[in-house]
């Protein structure tokens, strides 16, 4: 609204925040939990007729409207309302000074990796639509820059939908007579939107392009230094002069004296000093090949002779100090990035050491229970001194867990020969460790190790069927059911 006055825009202002959110507050404040109404009661009507000359006090106060004509028996009351005017107004100003989302949230790339938890919002489908709606006709005024991601989201979204088609099919019978009314009912449904960022941080080609940009504009600032011209494309193809290579040579002379004194923390990297250190002629062969690079990625064109850089490094000359402001305010940023990540990386190690600790406690605890149950079956006659006894390995034939539906089938063999199958299963000394060795045809098989844990994710991640000496399919939930019954008593 850069063509409006402050007075229109304070009055447009002024209207959305009183309207909406004062004058509701104040002609029924039962209604918004301002006041506590005991079960039953409600304000009585001498009350709610007070309110309501509160209100309209206020709201000649907040349009600076004084009381003339038909109320022009409160006209007393003028000065009030234009002093009090004054403060609505310092009020709506204030209210327009609106900070970046970044700097009130304290948000920015990396905030997304230190959350423990996504930030859910409550939302109703007609308000996702008119937001999708304003967005889309006002997507140029928000983000004048094409490039902007904003535009890449609204792209992918289409053009904006109706309730029945953000809802789907099916949800609204068609021969519905009330149809328009269920829909408008629908459209003021809540729901909880959990928030994902759709753009991880640059990566990969992205990434590779903005350091070749950057090293692309160091180079050329090297060359320009000690070789003008019009263009950057003349400049490119006209040879360096004797004298301006001699130049050229004695600024990377100066250049290698400021690296020597820079601590090594400070430092560029590596490559940025190997590049530094070419002749005028090896950089300038080095920049019309990252040109190439730039232009197939589509940043840089050829046919501009090649303006965007310069305009770019232009701006970067311009903002240095900005520049370097805000790099001061990324270093603080990314440090509480790193302090965060490195908090929240101890928070989950001691989730881990939680929930291992739980299940050794658990598999612990009914290895004890199975233990005592088979002292009291077994070995009523032995003395009080005697150790416990091991947990007794169980011996099946496939054909037997066959029955039982653990084992499903075994490759190259068919259903009448897995009586010639034996499966030994031992606890090892390791809590919820089994030692699993197998004979196939009186061949013995290599000894397999199933650890519990590892069964109970599979059984968790949705993993039906698991192989075992790469030829027996056997089922998950069912093995475990056999080891909690003849292990572990359940």
């Amino acid at each position: 609204f850069s063509d409006a006055t402050e007075d229109e825009l304070l009055k447009i202002v002024g209207n959305l925040l009183y309207y909406r959110y004062m004058n509701p507050a104040i002609v029924a404040p039962d209604g918004f939990d301002i006041i506590d109404i005991t079960a039953g009661g409600q304000i009585h009507a001498d009350q709610r007729r007070n309110l309501g000359s509160v209100a309209k006090v206020l709201q000649h106060a907040a349009s600076n409207k004084l009381f003339e004509g038909e109320n022009a028996h409160l006209s007393s009351m003028n000065g009030y309302l234009s002093q009090t005017y004054q403060k609505f107004r310092k009020f709506f100003q204030a209210a327009c000074d609106v900070p970046e989302p970044e700097e009130k949230f304290n948000i920015d790339e990396y905030s997304d990796m230190v959350t423990l938890s996504k930030p859910v919002i409550y939302i109703s489908i007609e308000e996702i639509i008119n937001t999708h709606s304003l967005l889309l006709e006002h997507q140029d005024a928000i983000s004048p820059d094409h490039n902007d991601q904003l535009h890449e989201l609204l792209q992918a979204l289409g053009p904006v939908p109706d309730i029945e088609s953000f809802l789907g099919e099916g949800a609204v019978d068609p021969s519905d007579p009330n149809k328009e009314n269920t829909l408008n009912q629908l459209g003021k449904t809540e729901i909880s939107l959990t928030l994902t960022s759709k753009f991880e941080l640059q990566d990969g080609e992205d990434r590779d392009m903005k350091s070749l940009m950057i090293k692309t504009k160091k180079l050329i600032v090297d060359v320009i230094r000690t070789q003008p011209g019009d263009t950057l494309t003349e400049i490119l193809e006209t040879p360096a002069s004797s004298q301006q290579e001699s130049a050229h040579l004695k600024v990377i002379q100066r250049l290698a004296v400021q690296d020597a004194k820079t601590p090594d923390k400070m430092k560029r990297s590596q490559s940025l000093l190997e590049d530094a250190q070419l002749p005028i002629e090896q950089k300038k062969r080095k920049i019309s090949r990252n040109l190439r690079n730039l232009e197939q990625a589509g940043l840089v064109s050829s046919s501009t002779k090649y303006q965007e850089v310069i305009n770019e490094i232009a701006k970067d000359i311009r903002n240095q100090r900005r520049y370097r402001q805000r790099r001061k305010a990324e270093l603080l940023k990314l440090q509480q990035t790193l302090q965060a990540l490195n908090s929240k990386t101890a928070f989950f190690e001691e989730q881990i050491d939680y929930y291992n600790t739980y299940i050794r406690t658990c598999l612990d605890n009914l290895t004890r229970k199975n233990s005592r149950r088979s002292i009291k079956m077994e070995g009523k006659g032995e003395e009080k001194g005697s150790k416990k006894s091991k947990p007794t390995p169980v011996k099946y034939t496939a054909a037997r867990l066959h029955e039982k539906g653990v084992v499903l089938e075994i490759e190259g063999l068919q259903t009448n020969q897995f009586k010639n199958v034996l499966f030994d299963i031992s606890p090892t000394e390791s809590v919820g460790d089994f030692e699993v060795k197998a004979k196939f045809l009186g061949v013995e098989m290599e000894k397999v190790q199933l650890h519990f844990q590892d069964l109970l994710q599979l059984q968790y991640e949705g993993v039906a069927v698991m192989k075992m000496f790469d030829k027996a399919k056997v089922n998950v939930n069912l093995l475990i059911f056999l080891l909690n019954k003849k292990f572990y008593g359940k």
